[in-house]
């Protein structure tokens, strides 16, 4: 069977949207957007769920447990890029040997 490793980027801290809440954490229809994403993944069959959160991200930490316990969360200390974001993610890969 082939696994599927989900990694959601959920870093961004929302100023472009002018808040001070982390964009990830906005409600799009009732459940902010990594809801969405977090049950997507779910309904897509992800043996694996990891999620990179940017530092000070308490509350999307805590949103990503709430609704996905399942869930790996990672934290992009210093932000230096998407590549760099899907790297500290690398963990997950490396526990199921799937990369080295």
């Amino acid at each position: 069977m082939t696994e599927l490793l989900t990694i959601i980027l959920a870093a961004g801290e929302g100023t472009r949207m002018r808040s001070n809440l982390p964009k990830v954490l906005h409600k799009v229809g009732g459940l902010p957007m990594l809801g969405h994403v977090l049950k997507t993944s779910q309904a897509a069959g992800a043996t694996a769920i990891s999620v990179v959160v940017g530092p000070n991200h308490a509350e999307v930490e805590a949103t990503v447990q709430r609704l996905a316990p399942e869930a790996a969360i990672f934290r992009q200390t210093y932000r230096l890029g998407t590549g760099h974001a899907v790297r500290e993610a690398r963990a997950a890969y490396v526990r199921r040997g799937l990369t080295q």
